[in-house]
């Protein structure tokens, strides 16, 4: 076997066999890696990737235009738009949903790239901007002020930037913007993939509200209530189906995504699919943060535009007064929706994380991160090589240490949550020795010894968990935060909501959870800390890539620690994981 055996994957295989008894072998091992493949975040299998590869012992794979013939002979495999539980594209095998999901993607994006807001006041815009970006004046060119041009004349925008760039205090302004040309009429819709980034992003927006230079009845008009993805379209119980869609589209006239970097192929196909032909679509994130759990990197398949056209650069130049240098005529039209932040307000000259970050991403050369953190120029950023549990542990009850103070002290909930905050233990995975299991459950027994807490209880004052199943009832949502406090002489879980308000639930009543004194970086997107420490697993990783390390470094705002062996950060700095998917292709114009 060359790949780790795995019950969903072999039952599928076994599955297509059924319907097509004399398929041949090689077809069936197709099944099984299309399966296996989109299980690990790949769109589709590609075959050149497998072709001739021994996959059993004296069993190879067929070259991959003979495996092409087999699989299009076989009654479970078609060509595009063919009634068939898998589809062969270019070198491509799908699972037919996810070449619907890819297709209609694509055709969705590509269809709004296109149309270009002529119905825009250009003096009115001009005016507004100028306006609203005043306080950006020193800088040349303004990034911010380009990334709401670009959102005001197009009806599809995405806007990628690290943290501290001012995403959504840019975001705010081109609501305002808006909102000045509709007379305060537009129905917004704020949305994001999970209910802890859309809390994030009310709180942000209410607070960038108050900032704006702009008349009340105006600013009045925009949201500062944001939903999960789910939840604007309408989930249903047990389907993968919801009710928006392109029959009953939402009633929006402008949808903004926060995080936009977590969302798979499938979310985002869907709702580009219940969007009104009218409406306008605009995406924040990331594109250097890891990709969604799911299948796809979609957002970094979008961001990979190449400058502006000429023609666009005039227009950007008439209403927002930058000047740009043009990549002519012959770009895609995509290329014209993408605006990228490069100034980061958080991450200076002086800050070692914001060179830490860059040096991460410039190309994936481990040498120049290493040196960075050897030499000590920065007061933010450390690197610790060799360490043990109980160093690890030492270090959890340092960083926690005023949090366990606010505790101690009866704090109210909501400092006690702030000062949890201000710390937090990242991980790559859930198992292992620096695994987010173990770490937890070794401070946890700590702090049960240390309280004398009784075997047979659960819970005490200052247990930290984490939500991880949404519950719509409950009003919690995976990744929401709770910590056990003493209330009113009982235990009570305390969880601030989307409006800073605290809730107090029983410990009875909470959906799934786990310990969160640390967390994987794949839960801590989203979340901000005042330091971060990034414990590294003792061997090399899949899990470990430059991405992870990036998204790791960036969570903390002043301080941020990596506690690892060289050998391994080389190697996870190294690594770029690359999802198997026509979708890039597709948008621009390089599908084969």
């Amino acid at each position: 076997m060359i790949i780790s055996d795995t019950p969903l994957d072999r039952q599928f295989a076994n599955f297509m066999r059924r319907f097509d008894p004399g398929m041949e072998v090689a077809v069936e091992w197709a099944a099984y890696l299309v399966s296996h493949a989109v299980g690990e975040g790949h769109v589709c299998l590609e075959l050149r990737h497998w072709a001739g590869r021994e996959i059993e012992p004296d069993r190879r794979l067929p070259t991959e235009k003979v495996w092409a013939e087999m699989l299009l002979a076989s009654a479970v495999v078609g060509g595009p738009h063919e009634f068939k539980p898998m589809i062969i594209e270019g070198g491509r095998l799908y699972l037919a949903r996810y070449w619907q999901y890819e297709n209609q993607l694509a055709q969705g994006l590509l269809a709004r790239a296109g149309q270009i807001c002529e119905d825009i006041d250009l003096a009115k815009l001009t005016a507004d901007l100028n306006r609203l970006f005043a306080h950006n004046a020193d800088l040349k060119p303004d990034w911010q002020k380009t990334a709401a041009a670009v959102a005001l004349l197009r009806r599809f925008c995405v806007i990628s930037g690290g943290p501290g760039t001012g995403k959504t205090s840019t975001v705010v302004r081109i609501l305002a913007a808006l909102q000045s040309q509709a007379n305060g009429t537009l129905r917004i819709a704020l949305a994001a993939p999970t209910g802890k980034a859309a809390a994030r992003m009310q709180d942000a927006i209410r607070m960038q509200k108050r900032q704006l230079n702009m008349p009340d009845e105006i600013i009045q008009t925009i949201p500062e209530t944001a939903s999960t993805l789910h939840r604007l379209l309408g989930s249903k119980p047990d389907s993968v189906n919801f009710r928006h869609n392109r029959e009953n589209p939402l009633m929006a006239d402008v949808v903004v995504v926060d995080e936009a970097s977590m969302i798979d192929l499938a979310l985002l196909a869907k709702l580009v699919d219940a969007l009104p032909s009218h409406s306008r679509l605009i995406l924040l994130g990331d594109k250097d943060q890891l990709a969604a759990v799911e299948a796809g990197s979609v957002f970094g398949d979008i961001c990979l535009g190449q400058g502006y056209s000429r023609s666009f650069c005039e227009r950007l130049t008439q209403v927002a007064g930058v000047n740009l240098q043009d990549s002519g005529d012959s770009i895609p039209e995509l290329s014209n929706c993408i605006a990228l932040l490069h100034h980061s307000h958080r991450f200076g000259g002086n800050s070692g994380i914001g060179e830490l970050a860059r040096r991460i991403n410039a190309a994936g050369e481990a040498l120049p991160v290493i040196e960075l953190l050897k030499n000590g120029n920065f007061d933010d950023i450390a690197w610790r090589s060799q360490f043990g549990e109980a160093d690890v542990l030492e270090r959890m009850d340092q960083g926690y240490q005023p949090f366990f103070t606010k505790v101690s002290e009866g704090a109210s909930g909501q400092d006690v949550l702030s000062a949890f905050n201000q710390f937090r233990i990242l991980v790559a995975h859930h198992q292992g020795t620096t695994g987010a299991f173990s770490v937890n459950q070794a401070f946890e027994t700590l702090l049960r010894e240390r309280q004398r807490v009784p075997r047979h209880e659960r819970w005490f004052p200052g247990r930290a968990v984490m939500v991880t199943r949404n519950d719509y009832g409950m009003k919690l949502f995976n990744g929401d935060i709770g910590i056990c406090l003493r209330v009113d002489g009982e235990l009570r879980v305390c969880f601030e909501d989307a409006d800073s308000q605290l809730r107090t639930i029983a410990p009875a009543r909470l959906p799934d959870y786990v310990l969160s004194f640390a967390m994987t970086v794949h839960k801590s997107q989203g979340s901000e800390f005042d330091q971060a420490v990034f414990l590294l697993p003792e061997a090399v990783s899949p899990v470990l890539n430059r991405p992870l390390v990036y998204t790791a470094i960036t969570r903390a705002k002043h301080r941020v620690e990596i506690w690892g062996g060289q050998d391994v950060l080389t190697d996870a700095v190294s690594q770029f994981p690359e999802r198997s998917s026509g979708l890039r292709g597709r948008l621009w114009g390089q599908f084969s």
